[in-house]
């Protein structure tokens, strides 16, 4: 199977936007959403208040009308100031063991997005975890013990050093990499694309004629 990367943060509004268009646009091909970490204000970097006319302005002028075009519900969390995601990405690392960072991804956006949860509250995140298809009992001792810290600062090493990532969504389809939210037709001109060298190489695949 195929699969787009998107570099995110979970208090980026438009990475939750930017997966319904890369959703339209896949369709029903095979073609899957794998997600990696990329924290825009690490610790000790402040968060931004939601009563900040910087915050405010960029929701009223960009964040609202573009979910609405695309039909996405989204309100502005009032949680102040915005909660870190890092022990969330730390779950994300689990969730990419068994395929579940999609799932896992879209819960943890959609409760702060759409329901102003606090995704930064470990007890919060266990919870959401769960709903995403991850053992809740094995989430919170992985928080505790700090089990996915490593990996989750590699992942960041990685997209800083390895994919020179400067902000969220990054999409990465193939060798395209698209910064920011993508224009839908270069969007599908990659999707287009990745999907016809899957398939091309498949049909070049002597196993795949089931001989």
């Amino acid at each position: 199977m195929a699969a787009i990367t998107v570099y995110s943060d979970y208090v980026c509004p438009y990475c939750l936007l930017a997966e319904q268009v890369l959703s339209n646009v896949i369709g029903d091909r095979d073609i899957r959403i794998a997600w990696r970490a990329f924290e825009l204000r690490p610790a000790p970097v402040p968060t931004l208040r939601t009563e900040d006319p910087y915050l405010l302005t960029i929701w009223r002028k960009s964040v609202y009308p573009l979910a609405e075009r695309l039909g996405v519900p989204i309100t502005l969390p009032a949680i102040s100031p915005q909660p870190r995601t890092a022990i969330a990405f730390e779950l994300l690392a689990m969730a990419q063991e068994t395929g579940l960072d999609h799932a896992y991804s879209m819960r943890i956006l959609r409760a702060f997005f759409q329901e102003g949860r606090d995704i930064g509250n470990p007890d919060i995140l266990v919870e959401l975890a769960a709903d995403a298809g991850l053992d809740p009992q094995s989430a919170r001792q992985a928080l505790e013990q700090g089990t996915y810290g490593e990996r989750h600062r590699e992942a960041l090493r990685h997209a800083h050093e390895d994919m020179a990532i400067t902000s969220v969504p990054t999409v990465v389809i193939g060798n395209k990499v698209l910064r920011g939210m993508p224009p839908i037709h270069e969007l599908k001109a990659a999707i287009d694309q990745l999907d016809n060298k899957v398939s091309d190489d498949g049909r070049s695949d002597p196993d795949s004629t089931g001989d």
